[in-house]
């Protein structure tokens, strides 16, 4: 026993020396880690879960309108066409091009699409002319293809439910879910 505490007495003389500077180096650090500034972001919100980069995802998907909410906050009412059909756009890079194809309330519509530095964007839409029993739809359908003509940001969530959320130059939301072709 008393070779153990003998032992036990050396390592702390061989301590003793260091701990003076360890105690200093213990304090600075912690007094270092106490005045750290803090990151700019870190308070910042949290990050868009729409994400920009992400719309170079969009080839060869489809899309339900689900929510379009104007730029006064107001919602506004997504009407289904008459056999129950909802507003929808197909985004398909098929024969090497890319084509915008769906349905606007009343009629069906087409066109190209591009997208570039993280915006989706639409060439001329034609479509169907076919009468609209349901005014409703073809109200909405004015105004539809009227915002796909004019977005000014574009963005995709990928998490679940994946969504595609259009911002256009008047300042409207549309949010469309993923939907299986």
């Amino acid at each position: 026993m008393s070779h153990l505490s003998a032992a036990a007495r050396a390592r702390t003389g061989l301590l003793r020396p260091l701990r003076a500077p360890l105690c200093a180096l213990t304090l600075a650090t912690l007094l270092a880690a106490c005045a750290m500034p803090t990151h700019p972001d870190s308070a910042a919100p949290a990050p868009d879960p729409y994400n920009p980069a992400a719309v170079q995802l969009l080839d060869d998907t489809t899309w339900e309108l689900t929510s379009w909410v104007n730029a006064d906050g107001t919602p506004r009412t997504i009407p289904h066409g008459d056999n129950g059909e909802p507003i929808k756009l197909a985004l398909s890079t098929e024969s090497g091009v890319r084509r915008a194809s769906g349905f606007s309330g009343c009629n069906r519509y087409m066109g190209t699409y591009a997208l570039k530095n993280g915006l989706l964007s639409f060439g001329p839409l034609a479509g169907t002319r076919m009468a609209c029993p349901n005014a409703l739809g073809g109200q909405l359908e004015h105004a539809y293809l009227d915002a796909l003509a004019h977005i000014e940001k574009t963005g995709v969530q990928m998490r679940e439910p994946q969504q595609l959320q259009i911002v256009t130059e008047a300042g409207a939301t549309l949010t469309f879910t993923r939907r299986s072709p």
